[in-house]
């Protein structure tokens, strides 16, 4: 092995140099972004991407048997069929190294003859305001990378998808597992789609998607942007569902802008937790209403914030003191939840959920 030495790195029409090295062996270098994203901060527009986060149950399983988007880990949501196939996700502490847990998807009952329709999906959407710089739809939409860790009981090839809001704009894609039961790290490039509607704003700016099982008309060929819409899957791509007792398990999911995968973005606890109260948040609150006094008749309104300002003004389902949540007190709006009521009920306390998922 040879080594280079030199002074300093500078391109031939550039006034400075970008990288200049020491005497020492350190160096100073003039950059302007990384992989064509942000220098530091932000660069992973997956939340929750190494499966810390488990506020809605606290590790306890999650038998997906129903179509309807089921939110597990935080951020994350599954969907399958209510008469066929029946998977579990549960959040565990068996991860590669550099990560402390991971998210498992274990097939409970298979379908090994899934219907042309039918699909068995794990997914998390990203706020379109999260996504914007990436041009999508528009002719400077940039290349993105994304990269994660995954394991199964099965190998072969496996696949997913990039979809849009209105699912009319997909992009599936594939990837190998070689060794049974074995992390592999996997990255797929992609370069951003020129046409279509992708939001901006609140609303889902782009959903990336696990193909646990999907039939012959929701997938496609792998590698391109198509406008079939409703693809969720890769055409000849292993469906997990098929399989009873099939295991698969994924940590350490990121997506950025540019070519290379960079090494995962890793934000403190407090942060990733504040990240996903956007969208989801659950506590315990407690409010006085008022003073008791027989002869006062007028209500009282007071209010309990929320951690983190929602994405939209959430449901907020709870109970408090004198039970259930009753809708007609209720006033909720995107940064907190009030409650009035009459001087004959003091206080308010009592636990409360906030959801204002995409």
């Amino acid at each position: 092995m040879s080594t280079l030495k030199t002074t300093n790195l500078q391109h031939a029409s550039a006034a400075n140099p970008a990288i200049v090295l020491a005497a020492d062996g350190s160096a100073t270098a003039q950059v302007s972004s990384l992989n064509g994203g942000p220098l530091s901060g932000a660069r992973n527009r997956i939340i929750n991407g190494d499966m810390r986060i488990d506020q809605r149950n606290a590790g306890a399983s999650v038998t997906i048997n129903s179509t309807a988007n089921t939110y597990c880990i935080d951020r994350w949501f599954a969907s399958g069929e209510s008469t066929d196939g029946v998977f579990t996700v549960d959040q565990t502490t068996d991860a590669p190294t550099g990560f402390t847990n991971s998210t498992r998807i274990t097939v409970t009952t298979a379908d090994a003859s899934i219907g042309s329709t039918q699909i068995y999906l794990f997914r998390q959407a990203i706020e379109g305001n999260n996504v914007y710089d990436l041009g999508l739809g528009t002719a400077n939409a940039k290349t993105f990378t994304f990269s994660f860790w995954v394991r199964s009981s099965l190998t072969g090839t496996f696949g997913g998808a990039l979809n849009n809001s209105a699912n009319d704009r997909n992009y599936p894609f594939t990837y190998s597992i070689s060794s049974a039961n074995t992390w592999e790290y996997k990255t797929v490039t992609v370069a951003g789609d020129t046409t279509g509607t992708w939001l901006t704003d609140t609303g889902r700016g782009l959903t990336l998607t696990f193909q646990i099982g999907a039939g012959s008309s929701r997938v496609d060929a792998a590698g391109s942007w198509t406008s079939t819409s409703s693809i969720y899957g890769a055409t000849g791509a292993t469906n997990i569902i098929g399989t009873l007792n099939a295991t698969w398990d994924i940590t350490g999911v990121q997506l950025e802008a540019g070519t290379v995968a960079t090494p995962f973005e890793r934000r403190s606890y407090g942060q990733e937790l504040a990240l996903c109260q956007r969208y989801y948040e659950e506590g315990d609150y407690y409010i006085r209403v008022g003073v008791a006094n027989a002869s006062i008749t007028t209500s009282y309104y007071t209010s309990c914030y929320f951690m983190v300002e929602k994405r939209i003004v959430p449901t907020v389902t709870g109970t408090n003191d004198q039970g259930t949540f009753a809708a007609v007190n209720i006033r909720t709006t995107s940064a907190g939840v009030g409650r009035s009521d009459t001087v004959a009920n003091t206080n308010n306390s009592g636990t409360f959920t906030a959801s204002a998922e995409l």
